[in-house]
């Protein structure tokens, strides 16, 4: 008689749920058995500030406009904005498959500091917080108009970043984007059928767990989702409260983001010992004059970074083929990737060690 096999996470192919997006991942951890030590190939060189740099402060911009000499965060609309907050609307189709909406909204980008040559991990926790309470105030003002307030950093050319000046943009808009649109609907599938808030209980079980646990403070915990797409994504999750929306943050949660960011994005550039590319962002609930604190149950803030590295600073995860056709795949297990970014120094940076 044939041996029955055992499923082992950290060698079988396997797929798993996102219950977030109502989606799978396929986990392929066979393909990783092979023998790797970290970095394997020389670091791209670091994209050098651009003199005519036109998130400096003082400078001037392309339309003509000049940039304060500011010492802080300083926020701008995008010169360039995907979205706008008047213009025509498109007609309306009878057929179902020909339909098309209004999109109003605007766009903002927010620089993090005046120095072009730091990021989040070398900037202080206290400047760190500057860029959170600023976050704050943006979606304060925009969420009481838009029905979304989306924060995001693209950090690295690699991420599609032409400028390495430290900054996000933050875009609203009088819809709900795709991701927030299917993640409304998920959690309040989940809320209604088991009373209880997703990602808290999510993160409950995470926390008894401890295989995807990264670091963790007093209010926030950071880890690698166990439905992660990208190789070395991580969530970042409040521990108290069920905090629905930035704004509902208060002063304890806002100093411990500040401080997890560093952490974390300290651990990122150790990894491979290079200014680690992500795309990362916030996910809270709905916005608009018609929302209030507390009107959403089924909602608990977060962030997430989707950085494209997986074997080196110079080796990335693409997404393309059976990724565009099918589903998302990846190699190393979620599992893995939390063990090597909980491995790597969160205190001092690469550029800082002797």
């Amino acid at each position: 008689m044939k041996k029955s096999q055992v499923f082992h996470a950290a060698e079988n192919p396997h797929i798993r749920y996102n219950p977030l997006k109502d989606e799978w991942v396929l986990v392929s951890p066979h393909r990783c058995l092979r023998p790797w030590s970290g970095q394997t190939e020389p670091p791209p060189e670091e994209q050098a500030p651009d003199p005519n740099n036109p998130l400096k402060a003082g400078t001037v911009r392309a339309n003509g406009q000049r940039n304060p000499n500011y010492t802080s965060t300083y926020v701008f609309p995008n010169d360039f904005p995907a979205l706008l907050e008047r213009g025509p609307a498109p007609p309306q189709s009878d057929h179902p498959l020909f339909q098309a909406e209004e999109a109003r909204g605007t766009c903002r980008v927010m620089c993090f500091h005046p120095n072009s040559t730091v990021s989040i991990p070398l900037m202080t926790e206290d400047e760190i917080l500057s860029v959170v309470e600023e976050w704050v105030n943006q979606t304060k003002e925009l969420g009481r108009k838009y029905s979304w307030v989306q924060i995001f950093e693209n950090k690295g050319s690699i991420m599609g970043s032409s400028n390495p000046h430290p900054h996000c943009q933050i875009w609203a808009s009088s819809f709900l984007p795709n991701e927030g649109r299917i993640k409304e609907r998920c959690q309040m599938e989940y809320y209604t059928k088991y009373g209880k808030v997703l990602l808290a209980e999510y993160l409950q079980m995470e926390m008894e767990k401890k295989e995807r646990i990264v670091i963790q403070n007093s209010e926030w915990v950071a880890l690698v989702p166990y439905w992660a797409e990208w190789p070395f994504e991580t969530m970042l999750l409040p521990i108290k409260g069920s905090p629905q929306r930035i704004t509902d943050l208060n002063d304890d949660q806002k100093r411990g983001l500040a401080v997890i960011m560093k952490q974390l994005t300290t651990k990122y550039d150790n990894l491979f010992n290079c200014s680690f590319p992500y795309s990362m962002g916030f996910h809270g609930a709905p916005t608009g004059p018609n929302k209030s604190v507390g009107d959403s149950p089924h909602w608990l803030f977060h962030a997430l970074y989707l950085p494209p590295l997986l074997r080196s600073a110079s080796v990335k995860k693409f997404m393309v083929g059976y990724e565009l056709l099918a589903q998302p795949q990846r190699d190393l297990t979620p599992e893995q990737a939390a063990e090597k970014l909980k491995d790597c120094d969160h205190l001092t940076h690469y550029k800082n060690k002797e």
